[in-house]
């Protein structure tokens, strides 16, 4: 169904994409900063969902449209950048690292509903980034044969492979950055620290999304 060397071609430079630092990679550290090991999971998680469902779009061939329109282009760029600000604006007036013991363990005995909200922000924050959109567009017919047929099929397993690939990589990231934060919350200037590097961090990827060329 795919060509056996595109594939492996295809393998090495996902890899290599995925162990870049760049945008999703920075809101997974910044989630696990803020919320510990399981929050950064779940928001790479919650990253890889969207990136899926940006591959299962570029299949259908409901990418193509961002080359035709650029006004749906910038306006969901621009929504993209107004989540990124929202969610900064949560992380600067964030308290729940600065109370006391008791305070913090209530808090992650209540941390159901609050990891459910780091992966659908990170569904989103993906989802509204419209670069991701055109990077499928661009990148997964590189590794196309279309002499084999199933063009749709070979594009689907390409996307597949990137997602597993990306959500390998973040969430490894992410629980690393969660396990850190996790020792370091035990100071309150620290944990208040956390909170604006990661608030810094979401208002930077907005500024990033809205300032950077298509």
């Amino acid at each position: 169904m795919v060509d056996l060397t595109l594939y492996a071609a295809f393998l090495v430079a996902a890899f290599a994409l995925c162990l870049t630092p760049g945008p999703d990679m920075l809101f997974v550290v910044a989630m696990g900063a803020r919320g510990g090991p399981v929050a950064g999971v779940m928001a790479a998680t919650g990253v890889a969902f969207g990136a899926l469902v940006h591959a299962v779009a570029a299949v259908l061939g409901l990418s193509a449209l961002f080359t035709t329109l650029p006004v749906l282009y910038h306006a969901i760029r621009w929504a993209g950048a107004a989540y990124l600000l929202y969610l900064a604006v949560k992380a600067f007036r964030d308290r729940s690292g600065l109370g006391s013991e008791d305070e913090r363990a209530a808090s992650e005995r209540a941390s159901g509903p609050g990891l459910l909200r780091a992966f659908w922000q990170g569904t989103v924050t993906n989802l509204l980034n419209p670069k991701v959109i055109l990077f499928n567009v661009v990148f997964l017919p590189q590794f196309v044969s279309p002499g084999l047929g199933h063009v749709g099929r070979q594009l689907l397993i390409l996307g597949a492979t990137l997602v597993l690939a990306g959500l390998a990589v973040d969430a490894s990231i992410g629980l690393l950055a969660g396990r850190l934060s996790s020792l370091l919350r035990r100071s309150r200037r620290v944990a208040r620290g956390l909170g604006i590097f990661s608030g810094s961090v979401f208002a930077a990827l907005a500024v990033r999304l809205v300032a950077a060329p298509k």
